[in-house]
């Protein structure tokens, strides 16, 4: 590898980071629908597979690092992963202790990456003499996913019937496509819906934003105030072990470990179950909820690390929730990337552990020092220039635009549907992870099925 291309993968995670941060900081961004269409984006126009992975791994880092911001200053979650840590931000921020919070989570962040990097690397490396195995059970493996996620669910009768009619929806399209000669049969619409599905409850509220009767029915509010308290500056590079204490160290450490161990689960239902079972004995509710927050923001990073590394390293197919979720790109994207030609094809064990470092480390130099030094002027900026909606508009028209170019015109109306019927779902109470492991499995299902 010549220093030319590791300046590449160097810039690649420079930008990630600067992107990242400040997404992150926007409150609701959903992790899928924000990683997964710029990655996408950079596999089409033709990016080096080592700096796509560079760049991917630091969005990741810095995503995590800090959309806890807006959970700890504005109770509001900045990700889907932050939403289970609002309560105990909340019990920080109710005793005036929102800064701590800021530290105490940016600080988990970082254990987990630095506990999940090597350890990710490591369990791929243990699974990858099995990997031909397990693969060719792939189809089983999705379905078997679908219906344990199904059950992880709160609502997990609705979760387990919705999985056969999904999966006739996805695979009738395909066959519409074939049979009026859209595209070849040889050919998978797979990215337009995989991503119809990821921005599902967006494409729902805008439907119902048409219908007059509910928009009139909706509150009508004056612009919200938002209040935040200054505090003093952090001098010199933070440092995440000084910032917590040797027992918020001790769980970090073991939620981040078992993050990684559990790669295949979904990460908000192992966040909210380690989270609450590492804390459940401690009766201080300033002490519970820091160590809480630091343990589930260690989970998180590990998690969706492992979630993306070992699969890509030991696999080659996107056996997580995680890989099906924001990673799906570096798995299959055609017509570059494809289950038979992947990075997992492509990369050296050597490439993904550089580019997987480089993306790390530079994420964590910047976007944590940022976090930690500035994380409440970033925040303010964010909140008062950096519209929600127009974030969710240029995702949406992202999608819409890889919709046509996966299958013409015909695929736009075919993603909207896929959408909206992900949406009603998704606001029901039915995983993602369900729907995107459906998604995988549905063109076995139905041949097994019919």
């Amino acid at each position: 590898m010549d220093i030319m291309l590791i300046m590449e993968m160097i810039i690649a995670a420079v930008l990630a980071a600067v992107l990242y941060t400040l997404i992150g900081i926007a409150p609701g961004t959903d992790e899928t629908a924000v990683l997964a269409p710029v990655t996408l984006v950079l596999v089409m126009m033709g990016f080096k597979p080592v700096v796509i992975l560079s760049f991917f791994i630091s969005a990741i880092v810095a995503k995590k690092l800090t959309d806890s911001i807006p959970v700890a200053v504005a109770g509001i979650p900045g990700g889907v992963m932050s939403a289970p840590m609002v309560d105990h931000a909340m019990v920080l921020k109710k005793y005036g202790m929102p800064d701590v919070s800021i530290r105490k989570m940016a600080s988990g962040s970082v254990i987990g990456t630095l506990i999940g990097v090597p350890l990710s690397l490591l369990l791929a490396g243990l699974i990858a003499p099995w990997g031909g195995h397990i693969t060719q059970y792939s189809d089983q493996i999705f379905f078997g996913g679908a219906l344990f996620l199904a059950f992880m669910t709160k609502n997990r009768w609705l979760a387990l019937i919705a999985i056969v009619p999904f999966a006739l929806l996805i695979q009738s399209l395909r066959h519409l496509y074939w049979g009026l000669g859209v595209v070849p049969e040889d050919t998978t619409v797979f990215t337009s819906f995989f991503l119809g599905i990821t921005i599902g409850p967006v494409i729902l509220k805008l439907f119902e934003l048409l219908n007059v009767d509910i928009r009139n029915a909706l509150p009508h509010q004056d612009k919200k105030e938002i209040k935040v308290k200054r505090r003093a500056g952090e001098k010199g590079f933070p440092n995440p072990f000084k910032i917590l204490d040797k027992k918020e160290i001790g769980t970090t450490s073991l939620a981040s470990s078992l993050g990684v161990l559990t790669f295949f689960m979904s990460p908000v239902g192992m966040t909210i179950f380690l989270g609450e079972t590492l804390t459940s004995r401690i009766k201080d509710p300033v002490k519970k909820a820091a160590r809480a927050i630091s343990s589930m923001d260690g989970l998180t990073n590990s998690a969706y690390l492992a979630g993306v590394l070992v699969p890509l390293i030991a696999l080659g197919v996107p056996l997580s929730p995680t890989a099906l979720g924001p990673g799906i790109a570096l798995f299959n994207a055609p017509p570059v990337f494809t289950e038979e030609h992947n990075l997992h094809h492509i990369l050296s064990t050597g490439d993904f552990i550089i580019a997987t470092v480089i993306g790390a480390a530079v994420a964590i130099s910047l976007t944590y020092y940022v976090t930690i030094k500035y994380s409440q002027q970033i925040c303010a900026f964010v909140f008062k220039y950096i519209p929600h909606e127009a974030m969710l508009g240029l995702f949406f028209g992202l999608v819409l635009m890889l919709a046509y170019m996966d299958a013409g015109w015909i695929n736009i109306g075919g993603v909207l549907l896929v959408g909206l019927v992900a949406g009603v779902l998704h606001r029901w109470g039915v995983n993602y992870g369900v729907l995107f492991m459906t998604l995988y499995a549905a063109p076995w299902l139905v041949t097994k099925l019919f």
